[in-house]
C-alpha cells in the first residue's frame, strides 16, 4: 500500500513537467520566430490565391471577345455555306439557259453542232430537249464546257419497228415524188400530232416510212458550253 501510494505522488508530481516544457518552446524565439513565418506564408498565400483569381478573372475577361469573334465568324460560315446550298450559282430547274453544243455519235461521228451559229435557248425542267441534255446542263456555272455522255433511255429512246409504216402512194399529193432516204412532214391522222419522217422504201404501189427519231436507239455524246444563266 505504501509502494503504491508513493508512485501516485510521483506522478502528480512529475505531470507538470511536460506542461512546463510545452509552455517554454511556445514562448521560446525560435518558436515565437516559426510561428511568425507560418502566419506570413499563409497570408502570403491568401495573397497570392487573391492574384491568381483576379489573373484568371481578368484572362477570362479577355478571352470573351475572342470567343464572341469566333462565334461570330462561325455564324457567318454557316449563313454563307447555307445560303449557297439554298441558292446554288449552277444552273437549275426553272433556269433560262443559252448553250452552245456540239452532237456525236459514240464512233466520233458529228450530228449536228450550233458552234458559230444560233446558240441553244431553253428553260431546264420543261422537257423542251432531251433529258440527258437538260441533266447535263443543271448545275453547270456560267462559261463552263462539258462532255456528256448521254444512254438511249435518256436521249431519243430505243428504236421501235411500230412506227414504221406502209401506206399507199395515193397518201401523198401527185406533184410529190418519193425517193428513199427523202424526209417528209406528216401530220398524224389519230392525234393530229406532226411528224418528221424518212422514206426507206418505195414501190410502185407503196410507201414506207420510218416515224422514229434519226438517232433512236443510239447512245450520244454531247460536247456542251453554257453560254448564260437566267434565273427562273
Amino acid at each position: 500500500m505504501i509502494a503504491i501510494h508513493n508512485n501516485t505522488w510521483c506522478a502528480v508530481l512529475l505531470l507538470p513537467v511536460p506542461v512546463l516544457v510545452f509552455l517554454t518552446l511556445l514562448v521560446s524565439p525560435d518558436y515565437m520566430y516559426m510561428v511568425d513565418r507560418i502566419i506570413v506564408l499563409e497570408k502570403t498565400m491568401k495573397k497570392s490565391e487573391k492574384v491568381k483569381g483576379r489573373e484568371a478573372v481578368a484572362a477570362k475577361k479577355r478571352l470573351y471577345p475572342k470567343l464572341a469573334m469566333v462565334a461570330a465568324a462561325g455564324i457567318l460560315i454557316l449563313v454563307v455555306i447555307g445560303y449557297i446550298l439554298l441558292n446554288p450559282s449552277g444552273a437549275k430547274s426553272g433556269d433560262m439557259v443559252t448553250v452552245e453544243y456540239t452532237g456525236s455519235l459514240t464512233d466520233g461521228t458529228v450530228f449536228d453542232s450550233n458552234v458559230n451559229a444560233t446558240p441553244l435557248t431553253f428553260i431546264i425542267g420543261q422537257g423542251r430537249v432531251i433529258k440527258g441534255l437538260e441533266e447535263g446542263v443543271t448545275g453547270m456555272s456560267q462559261g463552263q464546257t462539258k462532255t456528256l455522255k448521254i444512254p438511249v433511255d435518256k436521249a431519243y429512246g430505243p428504236y421501235n419497228d411500230a412506227l414504221v409504216h406502209v401506206v399507199n402512194r395515193s397518201t401523198l399529193p401527185a406533184d410529190v415524188k418519193p425517193e428513199v432516204g427523202n424526209l417528209l412532214t406528216i401530220t398524224r391522222k389519230p392525234d393530229g400530232a406532226v411528224a418528221r419522217v424518212k422514206i426507206i422504201n418505195v414501190t410502185p404501189s407503196t410507201i414506207t416510212w420510218d416515224e422514229n427519231h434519226a438517232l433512236a436507239g443510239k447512245d450520244l455524246v454531247f460536247t456542251i458550253r453554257l453560254i448564260e444563266v437566267q434565273k427562273g
